[in-house]
């Protein structure tokens, strides 16, 4: 997202901000991060660094895309510069002078900017103490925030809360509630329709709010997300015992949503005598990615030649067997169990409240085959699900990494049991690749065939998915919705 910064203020702003500045005083950089960077603060008026998106679908070199997506899932949090560009191959000055021809700031200027914007938000949104929101943003204590604050918005915590808006006092209710922005338009309903025959039974649950068992700093809690019905946010709350580092679920929810994704990207596909319609007919629909990588991973695999329900089922075993039940009784803070509940009459509480947390790659692992038996996978399935936990467990299969599509589906196909199918849907799903597309998936197939009237071979799929480049995911994703009303397949 570009932004316009002001000499003469030393602030920067959205394109459609109110304020008329003289042309010859503005300056353009290619995010708030680099504004940031280069010295300015985000306007009071038109509050910039809430807009979503502002560091996505940029064209930047593999490496530079590879330490980006470390940096987004808060790897500068406990390593440094030099940890970061070994992992990309590079030495941390030649990382850094990437970072600033193509992104406008430094590695470490990017995570202390996302630290700090996430703080703002804390600050604007609830009423934590500084000392809880610090720990949340990843912060080491009040005297970190100030000096973050002071430096990115120009205020003092104290003074960026008392800015608020007039008669702006969030309650909280039994949980953090957080806004999460969005590009509009967002199909929240979308999503949920997408969402309930693929929830795991347990972990997610699926009524009118997306629900889901997550873990924080080692504590086991519950993460709900809710339509806002402002057109601009969705809701998160989350019932925790601390709220240390939620600024890593925040990321990892807005992941999964999509909302950072902006849909007019893939409008290229507009013109489409197949996509086209489908696209018009469902402005807001995203793809859906992952919030836990691994989890998103064993749900694909176990989903190769059964039904979608069959899969979600065998994956609520794994996790009522093998993963850590939650107490939901301890799963709110201290710091808001003072509020009493407050829940909007348009925001149903669930009725299927997850009990556990899906099992980590590590604990797969040192399960083995005999911990799969008897939950109704085939030997082969066990053989190939206890592989790929082994191989993550063990760093021969980086979830993180952010290789080209062709590398990573041929990095997946090297492990027993993964075929094109499941690589194409995890690089889709869990590495976040927009040209992935599972050509041989029935339900696309169907999809096509409804939608042209004749036959389609997996051949003819990948012919004419060819058209659909770069954005295949996003066809393919359309495809799966137009095709709703028929069983699921993926």
């Amino acid at each position: 997202m570009q932004v316009e910064a002001v000499a003469t203020t030393g602030i920067y702003c959205r394109a459609e901000c109110s304020a008329t500045p003289l042309a010859h005083n503005t300056a353009r950089y290619p995010s708030s991060i680099a504004a940031e960077a280069a010295g300015y603060r985000p306007c009071l008026r038109c509050r910039p660094e809430r807009r979503a998106g502002s560091l996505t679908g940029l064209d930047v070199p593999e490496p530079v895309a590879a330490a980006l997506l470390r940096i987004t899932d808060g790897y500068l949090d406990d390593h440094d510069e030099q940890a970061l560009a070994a992992h990309v191959g590079y030495s941390a000055r030649h990382l850094r002078r990437l970072f600033e021809l193509h992104i406008g700031a430094t590695p470490s200027a990017i995570a202390r900017s996302r630290r700090a914007h996430f703080a703002r938000r804390l600050i604007d949104e609830t009423d934590l103490p500084f000392g809880a929101i610090a720990g949340a943003a990843g912060f080491g204590g009040p005297r970190q925030l100030h000096r973050a604050m002071t430096s990115v918005f120009r205020f003092t915590p104290s003074q960026l809360r008392s800015k608020r808006r007039r008669g702006y006092w969030p309650g909280v209710d039994g949980g953090l509630a957080l806004s999460i922005p969005f590009i509009a338009p967002f199909d929240f309903s979308t999503f949920l329709a997408h969402r309930a025959p693929r929830a795991i039974p347990g972990v997610e649950s699926v009524n009118g709010i997306y629900a889901r068992s997550i873990s924080v700093c080692g504590h086991a809690g519950i993460a709900e997300v809710t339509d806002a019905a402002d057109g601009e946010h969705l809701r998160l709350r989350l019932h925790l015992p601390t709220y240390d580092s939620i600024i890593d679920d925040v990321h990892r929810a807005r992941t999964l949503l999509g909302t950072d994704a902006d849909p007019g990207r893939p409008s290229v596909l507009n013109g489409d005598p197949v996509i086209g319609p489908l696209m018009r007919a469902a402005p807001g629909l995203r793809v859906p990615r992952a919030w836990d990588r691994f989890e998103t991973v064993i749900r694909i695999v176990a989903g190769q030649q059964v039904s979608v329900a069959a899969a979600s089922t065998l994956c609520g075993r794994i996790a009522q067997r093998l993963g850590l039940p939650i107490d939901v009784a301890d799963n709110t803070s201290a710091e808001t169990a003072r509020h009493q509940p407050s829940r909007p009459p348009n925001q149903p509480p669930s009725t299927t409240c997850p009990t556990h947390l899906f099992p980590s790659a590590a604990a797969l692992a040192d399960a083995g085959a005999s911990g799969l038996h008897g939950l109704g996978f085939t030997q082969r399935r066990i053989d190939t699900i206890i592989g790929v936990a082994r191989a993550v467990s063990g760093g021969d299969l980086d979830l993180e990494a952010a290789h080209s599509l062709d590398d990573t589906v041929a990095q997946l196909c090297e492990l027993e049991g993964i075929g094109p199918w499941s690589a194409h849907l995890i690089a889709m799903r869990v590495f976040g690749h927009d040209d992935a597309f599972p050509a041989s998936d029935l339900g696309l197939r169907r999809a096509v065939e409804h939608l042209t009237g004749r036959p389609c071979s997996i051949r003819e799929l990948q012919a004419q998915a060819e058209s659909w480049r770069p954005y295949r995911s996003w066809a393919a994703q359309h495809l799966w919705h137009a095709a709703a009303a028929s069983r699921p397949t993926c």
